[in-house]
């Protein structure tokens, strides 16, 4: 079975593989996992069936819509799609929100013959931990079924990872995408806000959601970008900015790149685990050897920015809820609530102060990235929790690498960088200018093409034994 869409693109097309028959290998593997590792909500089988049909009736007529054509994908469930309900993982959504019609992401996806296997699962509304007591899959870290695989992308990272779909879309407002990439140990792109159009999507934080790629390589995630990219009428935030042939601009080579190091903070911050640290200082001696050149750079106030996006997320997500939060509050899940009631104790003061500090920091990193390509980061702090640890309070309060890129609006990418001693994925980030994603995607396909760490593959865990 091919592990990339690349690979499963020539597959099809070579005639070593249908869709139909891939789309049912993955959906029994679907089936399989389901109980351990609760990657979707909704299975979309007969629909994915039909749609590999008909690709591989095209592909035999010489139709050939792309490299997407009969690949099939996995979709957040917060992106409407046809012939689908979309939950945002609540009972607090309307069943027929979304008016059984793609989302624009969607539409271009289906338009380029991709198969559609099944609703990923998210975190409540992308912000809240899921809650056993509402009913909905528990998403569980296919390399530790005890850690956690994140959120809020939290379905189409396992699904990535676990080899149940080659790939899928998330969403990302603080780190949505990037965190699942992360500690699931695949590759994930946060697109430049506006890069991609987000009407059909339930939104979290106006200002700040983007929808992305996910997948095992940047080279994936380019194909899944070419198509999904682009202004859209319906989302007024989508940019009229031409989009490239993402994959043709990738060459192999780190040769030339001038990638930029912010010490501060991002290697030393309280909490910052050394096998993590380690792991991306020495991804970043591979691409100096692949021809980049390294510099260290001063970016002030990288914690402030973090909860400055923080705060204007929280404040964003408050405005779309507070009627319900006031007349449906248990039926919110018991993590949500509490994490949206955090936007009642903002001030109207305290968010312009926020909105003040975001103009300032996003000109302010541009200066520092106007003699650099990319920065790179750490993708997280830390290894991924344990899920009977982990603490929400704690992290809000602790160092994120994430939100600082949504404040700005720039394009983030988390790239595998190799596996903690207990056998946990660890990551790097990305970060490039606006609407510069083929050079973010650029570093990572490079480094990819001298490691293997995007395509290990966790064991799949055995199916559930249900008691009689």
């Amino acid at each position: 079975m091919p592990l990339t869409i690349q690979d499963a693109a020539a597959a099809l097309r070579d005639g070593s593989l249908s869709s139909v028959g891939l789309t049912e290998t993955l959906l029994e593997r679907i089936e399989q996992t389901q109980d351990t590792l609760g990657a979707f909500v909704t299975d979309l089988r007969d629909q994915a069936l039909d749609a590999a049909s008909v690709a591989d009736a095209e592909l035999a007529a010489g139709v050939d819509k792309g490299v997407l054509h009969g690949v099939p994908l996995a979709i957040k469930d917060i992106i409407a799609v046809a012939g689908a309900p979309t939950t945002a993982n609540s009972r607090i959504l309307d069943p027929e929100w979304g008016g059984d019609a793609d989302a624009p992401v969607a539409a271009r996806l289906r338009e380029a013959g991709a198969v559609f296997i099944g609703k990923a699962t998210t975190s409540e509304f992308a912000l809240g931990a899921p809650d056993p007591e509402k009913g909905f899959p528990i998403p569980r870290n296919p390399w530790n079924l005890e850690h956690t695989p994140a959120g809020s992308s939290s379905g189409t990272g396992i699904a990535v990872a676990a080899g149940l779909a080659l790939g899928g879309l998330g969403t990302d407002t603080g780190g949505s995408v990037r965190g699942p990439a992360c500690v699931n140990g695949h590759t994930g792109l946060k697109v430049t806000f506006g890069r991609v159009p987000k009407s059909g999507v339930v939104p979290l934080g106006y200002t700040l959601d983007s929808v992305g790629p996910m997948a095992r390589s940047a080279w994936d995630c380019a194909a899944l970008l070419e198509v999904i990219a682009g202004h859209h009428p319906s989302d007024r935030f989508a940019a009229d900015v031409p989009v490239p042939a993402y994959t043709e601009l990738l060459t192999g080579s780190a040769e030339g790149m001038r990638i930029g190091v912010p010490r501060d903070y991002f290697f030393d911050a309280e909490g910052l685990d050394d096998e993590v640290r380690d792991s991306v200082l020495a991804a970043i001696d591979v691409l100096r050897d692949g021809g980049a050149e390294v510099v260290d750079v001063d970016l002030p106030y990288a914690k402030e920015a973090k909860e400055a996006n923080t705060q204007i997320m929280v404040a964003e997500a408050f405005a779309y809820h507070r009627t319900n939060l006031a007349e449906r509050w248990t039926t919110y899940g018991a993590k949500t609530r509490p994490l949206l009631a955090r936007g009642a104790f903002y001030s109207a003061g305290d968010h312009v102060q926020a909105l003040r500090f975001r103009t300032w920091f996003r000109r302010t990193v541009a200066e520092v990235m106007s003699d650099v390509d990319v920065l790179i980061t750490p993708s997280a702090p830390t290894p991924p929790e344990r899920i009977d640890e982990m603490d929400m309070d704690r992290r809000l309060a602790g160092p994120s690498f994430t939100g600082q890129w949504n404040l700005t609006g720039q394009p983030a990418a988390a790239v595998p960088v190799g596996f903690s001693a207990t056998g946990l994925p660890l990551s790097m980030q990305v970060v490039g200018k606006p609407f510069a994603e083929a050079t973010v995607l650029g570093v990572a396909h490079a480094y990819q093409q001298v490691t293997r760490h995007h395509l290990a593959v966790p064991a799949l865990p055995a199916p559930a034994v249900v008691a009689a």
